[in-house]
């Protein structure tokens, strides 16, 4: 079964297709700029010969990084700004997302390679251990006022503007009031608060006070809420207008 598709840059230099090449658990391909040398020829003047390469294993894949002194980024595109950098001559560095794309600088230009890793391995769960079961780190409630004010807080970021500003209190409002009318600056912080205390943030010494500002308190909360997925792009539907149902604190 094939686990890895690796889809090359939309453009090269020898007008080559777009061919995607698929690798099973165990396989690797190579990438660079000499086609003789490579399974998959990128013929970009600043691209090493012997770029890298890509290794399937099972539900994800590693990227060794062959060139003498590149650094390539790996991004996650469906991710609030994820990515990690392999620097050059590092080795079979593992890569966790289902959507990647690795962006190669290459004389002044950015080559990206995209690899889509859509297998997906499950515990099965029949006959488990017998006992409680295991509390859940995070819980929230989707039906609730306080997560249509935190899926409204991570909304800009989950939108593909992973380095946006988080909106202001009054923009929260503005974004609820369609299917909460009745929202207001002292409910909505309201809802912070109690998300801070739900989530078990801690508010900074800069949050001492019960004034407006709660803006470490709110990018906290998003952080945490988009690095556990807690939010995630579907949930935006709360804040669509005219829902069959409300939510209700």
């Amino acid at each position: 079964m094939y686990s890895i598709i690796v889809v090359p840059p939309t453009t090269t230099e020898d007008g080559h297709d777009r061919t995607q090449l698929r690798l099973a658990p165990g396989e690797r391909i190579t990438f660079g700029r000499l086609a003789r040398d490579n399974d998959l020829a990128i013929t970009h003047d600043g691209v090493s010969r012997r770029a890298g390469a890509i290794t399937a294993q099972g539900a994800f894949w590693t990227l060794s990084n062959l060139s003498g002194g590149q650094t390539y980024v790996v991004e996650n595109p469906e991710g609030a700004g994820e990515h990690i950098k392999v620097g050059p001559g590092r080795l079979d560095a593992p890569v966790p997302f289902e959507f990647s794309r690795i962006v190669l600088p290459a004389a002044g230009d950015l080559l990206p390679v995209q690899v889509w890793a859509p297998r997906h391995d499950y515990l099965r769960t029949e006959g488990g251990l017998a006992g409680d079961t295991t509390a859940p780190a995070f819980s929230v409630d989707r039906t609730k006022r306080y997560f249509a004010v935190l899926a409204a807080l991570c909304e800009p970021r989950l939108r593909g503007e992973p380095h946006a500003p988080l909106p202001t209190v009054d923009q929260v409002v503005d974004r609820l009031r369609p299917n909460w009318p009745a929202a207001s600056r002292t409910s909505v912080q309201w809802n912070i608060d109690y998300l801070a205390v739900k989530l078990r943030l801690k508010p900074g010494p800069e949050e001492a006070d019960t004034g407006p500002r709660l803006n470490g308190k709110k990018e906290s909360l998003v952080s945490l809420a988009l690095r556990f997925d807690l939010v995630r792009e579907d949930d935006l539907i709360v804040l669509a207008a005219e829902r069959p149902g409300r939510v209700a604190r």
